[in-house]
């Protein structure tokens, strides 16, 4: 076994992985962005070092630094978690080639996997059923409509490369399809550093169900049974649950009987997850893609077979055969899971870094939680929203449905909005209750509850020493705090700021109620207006992206655009000037 592991990861991962390693007897080392120079995971780890500033493309995703570190520390292997590095073949490539282990599969692996139109082929080279699609990359729009003809609307435009819900449209109509292709594509290279992008049928009202595998270098693949992760937002996971729920035995062992051999025809060599699209009314399920890491919802298949996957993953990585057969795994009770993110649900989910100013955190024997920060902590606006997991294990999913919302109940967060209230809701939908939910339930009809919503907690007064009032007014692009005080307020273009909305301006005179401002703290990626354009109502004017979430700032009424004030690159903060914008008068 390695004596020490470089943990190349922050937040919960990071701090679930050390403490892992810490009980095994493994030296943690842990690396550290200028954001996180004080997170959990450093004060956690045996040894912290130093990466780079805070963009995460100048240290979470600097190979160089990381593998500088790695050298320095003494490590003999690096952990990747999830995210991050955790799939980039090139990063598995030169772990290797500077003499360390990396831990999870091989980069040829993670290379084929990672590319979902080559993991559909292998998977069809399997005999393992896959959705229907485009059969390949597209390389034009005149490709998409031929290949659209066959499939049929609605159908999915997705990229072919990366995850986390980037570079997905779903195209009802053909008339959708060029824009669709052309942001799905913009997306992808943003995100993934590639455009390419492929066409799959809409598979409606589905399931999404997984299995956990694991396998050694010796040949020996296993399953960890099954997992359901069908409550999502924006095509990422906010609840999942072991095993999955209200499934035909039939199903079921086709599902884990479909991942062992994918596993083994492929040479799969860590943990891993393979990922279905189960369609109920069919009583079909489809491959949808294999992920080459942890999964942030591996707790709730080791709190039902009492297996520490981290353990696992380390073992095999060392060259170890796996220590279970088949017969060895038992599945026990259920287990469910909530992502606890610094988002409001109520606005969108969107993202709200800040400081966690007081942490209570639910206990007790059948309770988990897997948690990147404490008190006093701060979520930074750099990275992902996703500050924590909260677990409960029961004999049967109702127990462990009803200990979870009692979980919630106890969990006091103060400081950003969480989306910890609005999952508790989630969990008492009849839907969810009844296990006939779907991908799409969430988004579509468990909208936020405005009566469930907890109190705006606004700065102490005195950040605010001469505001006579707090006030928390909405806007189409989200809500901003504002403070009153007794002195009167000057809006950017010189008029007063406060005069009511509804009043008209002479067209071409400076508005001060449209201006464009940020929801967010964040970083501009994009810029759409220029000087002198003229916008109509819900024009982009530029795009913040914060917590791996993009927002687009719109026209909240027909304008001129006088000045940009930003470019992209730049960091805002909420409620900053974009630009400067003036009524047209048109649709006054």
């Amino acid at each position: 076994m390695f004596d020490s592991v470089l943990v190349a990861n922050r937040g919960e991962i990071a701090v679930r992985l050390i403490r892992a390693y810490r009980e095994l007897g493994v030296r943690a080392i842990a690396v550290y962005s200028d954001a996180d120079a004080d997170a959990l995971h450093v004060r956690l780890a045996d040894d912290a070092r130093r990466i780079g500033p805070a963009p995460v493309r100048a240290s979470y995703l600097d190979q160089d630094a990381i593998l500088a570190v790695a050298r320095e520390s003494g490590a003999a292997a690096i952990d990747p978690g999830y995210g991050l590095l955790s799939e980039n073949p090139g990063f598995a490539r030169a772990v290797a080639a500077a003499g360390l282990a990396f831990i999870g599969p091989g980069p040829d692996t993670i290379a084929a996997l990672g590319d979902k139109v080559a993991a559909r082929a292998a998977a069809a080279r399997a005999g393992i059923p896959v959705v229907p699609g485009s059969g390949g990359v597209i390389t034009s729009h005149g490709a998409a409509r031929t290949a659209a003809e066959t499939i049929g609307f609605p159908l999915v435009v997705k990229a072919s490369s990366g995850g986390g819900g980037r570079g997905i449209r779903i195209v009802e109509r053909e008339s959708q399809l060029s824009a669709a292709l052309d942001e799905a594509a913009a997306e992808a290279g943003a995100s993934f550093g590639g455009p390419e992008t492929y066409l799959e049928r809409h598979v409606r009202d589905a399931r999404h169900i997984e299995v956990q595998v694991l396998a050694d270098s010796h040949g020996n693949v296993v399953h960890l049974g099954d997992r359901d992760c069908s409550a999502q937002r924006r095509y990422q996971k906010l609840v999942e649950e072991a095993p999955a729920p209200f499934l035909d035995d039939s199903i079921r062992a086709g599902m884990r009987e479909a991942a062992v051999r994918l596993t083994a025809a492929v040479g799969y060599q860590s943990a891993g997850t393979v990922e279905f699209l189960y369609e109920p009314a069919a009583r079909r399920f489809y491959f949808l893609e294999m992920n080459t890491r942890l999964q942030v919802e591996h707790g709730v298949t080791e709190l039902v077979t009492g297996l520490d996957l981290v353990a696992g993953r380390l073992a095999v990585a060392a060259g170890h055969p796996l220590a279970i057969v088949q017969d060895d795994v038992r599945m026990r009770g259920h287990a469910i899971e909530v992502r606890l993110a610094a988002e409001d649900p109520w606005q969108g989910f969107r993202p709200c870094p800040g400081t966690i100013e007081e942490l209570h955190i639910p206990a007790g024997p059948w309770i988990r939680a897997d948690f990147g920060v404490a008190a006093g902590d701060r979520v930074p606006g750099e990275y992902d929203s996703l500050f924590g997991k909260l677990m409960a294990w029961g004999p049967d999913r109702e127990s462990a449905r009803r200990r979870l919302i009692a979980a919630l109940g106890e969990l006091r967060v103060s400081g950003p909005p969480t989306t910890a209230p609005y999952l508790r809701d989630v969990l008492r939908q009849v839907a969810f209750v009844q296990g006939t939910h779907s991908t799409t339930s969430l988004e579509a009809r468990w909208l936020p509850d405005p009566a469930s919503r907890p109190p705006v907690a606004f700065p102490e007064a005195d950040d605010y020493s001469d505001a006579v009032r707090m006030l928390e007014v909405h806007a189409a692009q989200g809500p901003f705090r504002v403070a009153v005080r007794s002195r009167q307020l000057r809006g950017p273009a010189g008029l007063a700021a406060g005069r009511s909305p509804d009043s008209r301006l002479a067209p071409g005179s400076p508005d001060s109620s449209a201006q464009p401002f940020s929801p967010m703290d964040g970083v501009v990626v994009k810029v759409e207006a220029r000087a002198g354009d003229l916008v109509d109502q819900h024009a982009v004017i530029a795009v913040i992206e914060a917590m791996k979430m993009q927002i687009p700032v719109t026209a909240s009424r027909p304008g001129e655009v006088h000045r940009v004030l930003v470019k992209p690159g730049d960091s805002v903060t909420a409620g900053q000037l974009l630009a400067e914008f003036a009524s047209t008068g048109r649709g006054d």
